[in-house]
């Protein structure tokens, strides 16, 4: 299994904010899968916007624009 860059009780936190009662390893699991899929191609855009606007350094501009494309953020 792949390393993972943020933790299951954090997903677990999250999946009760939402109103869940009760959770299960698997659907914390799946949560995650979900969260670093999407904020891995967030990053990616944010950095080809960076390397467009011609700079190294990824800003949070670039981060809220390329999170546009989610909707709902």
């Amino acid at each position: 299994m792949k390393s993972s860059e943020l933790g299951l009780s954090a997903m677990h936190r999250i999946l009760k904010k939402a109103g869940a009662g009760r959770i299960s390893d698997e659907s914390a699991n799946e949560l995650r899968r979900v969260i670093e899929g999407v904020a891995e191609s967030v990053a990616r855009d944010a950095v080809d916007m960076a390397a467009h606007a011609g700079r190294k350094t990824v800003k949070g501009e670039d981060v809220r624009m390329a999170s546009k494309s989610l909707g709902k953020v």
